[in-house]
């Protein structure tokens, strides 16, 4: 929300939707092995009449996200992928817009952003199995 701050972002295949409510453990040797967390849930839609489709090719997606913890205009731009040339990963820069939804002081390190949209725990309790926070319990 910081617009001075610029993200890495690294693209994936698709999933299914489904993955989108998934919080837990994949195991050591499964692809996506670690403990998965739903950092934040939303809409978002796109800034400009060009199709993402068409945006996604020429490296510069323009999109006004509506999340629980990411609000506003944010822009995504291709970077040149600086690891090896057998790497097959895409490498974005995520950059917030200077809008109203924009605020210098936020920090991602704050312990309030550390837990799930869904269930309100941290990573940490994701992989110890602990239950969802009082208050969440949230379904999509």
């Amino acid at each position: 929300m910081n617009p001075a701050e610029k993200r890495l972002a690294i693209r994936t295949e698709d999933h299914p939707l489904d993955y989108a409510t998934f919080e837990g453990v994949i195991s050591e040797g499964q692809y996506g092995a670690g403990t998965v967390m739903v950092w934040d849930l939303g809409k978002y839609a796109p800034l400009d009449d060009c199709p993402p489709e068409e945006q996604l090719v020429r490296g510069k997606i323009d999109i006004m996200v509506l999340g629980e913890k990411l609000r506003g205009g944010f822009t995504m731009v291709r970077i040149d992928n600086q690891s090896t040339s057998s790497s097959r990963r895409e490498n974005w820069l995520l950059i917030k817009h200077r809008d109203e939804h924009a605020d210098p002081s936020w920090r991602i390190e704050s312990p309030w952003l550390d837990r799930s949209v869904l269930t309100g725990r941290t990573l940490e309790e994701i992989k110890d199995g602990k239950s969802t926070k009082p208050g969440f319990g949230r379904h999509v």
